[in-house]
């Protein structure tokens, strides 16, 4: 029996979720996807193409993101969160989406138009470890920035990540960047 055999290539991949989505949805659910649409159509999508990043997929409250560099990845979500930061201010508490991320840098699987593996998974359980606004990478990453831009790193130590696939965890060192 012969496995086929599947495309890979390294990747920065960035991934988003909106903190506290369910409570913003309960709360007012058209405005709630009004003001998500207006951010993604105003600033997200052209600050993912700015950095020559390519959106893989959307969910309701999240999108992953890949990129051939972890600068323009880290560069791309800093432009994000700070404008982010900026709109809120101009709203009222209620309304305000805040974002989480996580960036890792991989191998991925290629199929089609979407990306699989560890490094996916990776980035998914480091998005969740940012808090809102946050940003949250991984010490590859973090190496790679270096020296590159002007921003602040937090290293947070190593942290047990949840693995999806399999039972067991396991610990990535992390450094959580610029919130």
């Amino acid at each position: 029996m012969t496995k086929e055999r599947v495309e890979r290539r390294l990747a920065a991949i960035l991934a988003i979720d909106v903190a506290g989505y369910s409570g913003l949805m309960a709360a007012d659910e058209e405005g709630t996807l009004a003001r998500l649409k207006g951010h993604r159509r105003i600033l997200i999508d052209p600050a993912i193409q700015g950095h020559q990043g390519r959106i893989v997929k959307t969910t309701g409250d999240g999108a992953l993101v890949e990129f051939a560099s972890a600068v323009e990845a880290v560069r791309c979500a800093v432009e994000i969160q700070s404008a982010m930061k900026e709109r809120n201010t101009q709203l009222p508490p209620s309304e305000r989406i805040a974002f989480r991320m996580g960036i890792n840098v991989g191998d991925v699987i290629i199929d089609e138009e979407d990306i699989f593996g560890d490094s996916v998974n990776v980035a998914a359980r480091l998005e969740s470890l940012a808090e809102p606004g946050g940003i949250c990478v991984t010490q590859r990453v973090q190496e790679d920035a270096a020296g590159k831009l002007e921003i602040g790193f937090e290293d947070v130590g190593e942290q047990t990540l949840k693995r999806y696939c399999q039972v067991g965890e396991r610990r990535r060192s992390v450094a959580r960047s610029w919130a």
